[in-house]
């Protein structure tokens, strides 16, 4: 890219139809390109934009995805990046790197392909699967922002560039870390059960004045998976549990699916029209609004502490997003109640009400889509599940999204790689032992699932809590040649693992 220029671009707009009304307005500050759109009548679909100039073929590239990772980010010679890749790349030409992507919270889902001809980047601004009805609002799409590094410190370039794009990241003041029950119980669970992992939580962090979570994972409410948000006969009563798992020392945690319920009070009009039958709930109906707030509102009242959200994604658009495209909605002919909003604009605005009815709360986002929730989440899950029964899973899932995602860590949220799952012998333990290893050297969130501890785990497991309370500058070493990087580096020490 060392011929690229910011203000050198063709654009273009599409529209549902002819674009009849349709403008786009740019701005070019220092290394900024701002986007702003307004229609009067014509419906906007995307914005493209074109800079065209010659790259070497070997430079190695790296992009992001819309939501989680799913085992599939890796640096690629340009020659073979056939890919879109959402919200930023970096490119490494050995002795430079370049840098280029979009600002957190854009009103607009970003993509971008880059060839040996130049970089096309795709701006959707969608509602649903078609255009957004702006009615002569003008909204600003997203914020360019494209920096070149004189460095071969290919990570430090890509950490350093991550925090200029988010302007306001909500950062937890302290180690993150503690107990979930779903990579052992996997939903199969109960009151009694999880006071007993509350307390083995206040064991092994015994000593800590930072003191762990225990999250209560899906398998507590009424119906698996889905609302409405009230507790089933295993579990009763949830403020008496959010009360003896404090009393324990160890701070109540819970999850939820906020936009998926078997309510069958639910009203046909607050649904989403998407697909061959209305299931999920669609939050840009005022009913469903406040559905939401006072679901929030209810389990902060019950004690709960933290607050794990998820699912958001798929059940908005119908996809988890495990392969790159132009546009995160490939369903058709659907839109939201709200026709005036851009998806990212729905997208935001539902993250934000959440932020808001959690008070105090702390948020992890699951599967919600990183760039919109940077700035409204405490910790984001970056990568899909790991396993408490396959190491394959845990070391595709969890190892890639650790290092191909850390240097977003701090940045944007506090990164969650997902759990060290360790369910009777389903995994080596020499394995699992290693990636509790690598994520308590990571300065990320160090989340444990497990059916009970013999001595040995138990002392390996209180060793990670204490070491995860230190800073130590983690980064990957071989991460250009490979999906799963074995050779790490801390300010301390080398760290090199056995996958």
């Amino acid at each position: 890219m060392q011929h690229f220029k910011l203000s050198d671009f063709t654009a273009e707009i599409l529209c549902d139809g002819p674009n009849n009304d349709a403008v786009l307005e740019t701005a070019i500050t220092d290394n900024t390109l701002t986007l702003n759109l307004t229609a009067k009548s014509s419906l906007p679909r995307f914005v493209t934009l074109r800079w065209s100039f010659a790259s070497d073929p070997e430079i190695l590239v790296l992009g992001d995805c819309w939501e989680r990772s799913y085992a599939n980010l890796e640096f690629l010679a340009l020659k073979d990046n056939d890919r879109y890749m959402p919200w930023y790349f970096i490119a490494d030409a050995k002795t430079t790197q370049y840098c280029f992507g979009v600002k957190t919270q854009p009103n607009a889902f970003v993509s971008f392909r880059y060839d040996a001809d130049g970089v096309t980047a795709w701006v959707d601004c969608q509602n649903g699967s078609g255009g957004v009805a702006l009615n002569e609002r003008k909204i600003k799409l997203c914020e360019f922002v494209f920096c070149k590094y004189e460095s071969d410190d290919t990570f430090a370039c890509l950490q350093d560039y991550c925090k200029q794009l988010c302007d306001r990241p909500l950062l937890p003041d302290r180690m993150i870390y503690g107990g979930n029950n779903w990579y052992y119980a996997y939903g199969k669970s109960d009151y009694e059960t999880i006071v007993a992992d509350a307390a083995l939580q206040a064991k092994l962090a015994e000593g800590l004045d930072n003191r762990p979570y225990m999250v209560i994972d899906d398998g507590w409410q009424i119906n698996g998976c889905a609302g409405p948000w009230l507790p089933n006969d295993r579990f009763r009563n949830m403020k008496a549990l959010a009360d003896e798992i404090k009393a324990l020392d160890v701070l109540p945690g819970i999850w939820i699916r906020p936009l998926y319920t078997r309510d069958k009070s639910i009203r046909k009009d607050m649904l989403l029209q998407r697909g061959k039958k209305a299931e999920y709930l669609d939050p840009t109906v005022p009913a469903v609004q406040d559905l939401l707030r006072a679901d929030v509102t209810r389990i902060r009242d019950w004690g709960y502490q933290l607050l794990k959200y998820d699912y958001t994604t798929v059940d908005l658009f119908g996809r988890y997003c495990r392969e790159f495209t132009k546009t995160i909605s490939d369903e058709k002919n659907w839109h939201f109640y709200d026709r005036g909003k851009t998806n990212a604009e729905i997208v935001l605005d539902l993250y934000r009400l959440i932020r808001d009815a959690a008070g105090d709360m702390l948020l992890i986002g699951c599967n919600t889509v990183s760039y919109l929730c940077a700035g409204l989440v405490h910790l984001n899950r970056t990568g899909d599940d790991t396993s408490g029964r396959e190491w394959d899973r845990t070391k595709s899932m969890g190892v890639n999204t650790l290092a191909f995602r850390l240097a977003q860590n701090n940045a944007y949220y506090m990164a969650d790689a997902d759990c060290v799952g360790i369910l009777k012998d389903y995994i080596p333990w020499e394995k699992n032992r290693q990636w509790l290893d690598l994520l308590a050297n990571s300065d990320t969130a160090l989340f444990v699932s497990c059916d009970r501890a013999d001595e040995e785990k138990a002392a390996a497991l209180s060793k990670a809590y204490h070491e995860a309370q230190k800073i130590h500058n983690l980064r990957p070493l071989d991460w250009k040649t490979t999906r799963t990087p074995q050779h790490w580096r801390t300010d301390q020490k080398e760290c090199n693992y056995n996958w």
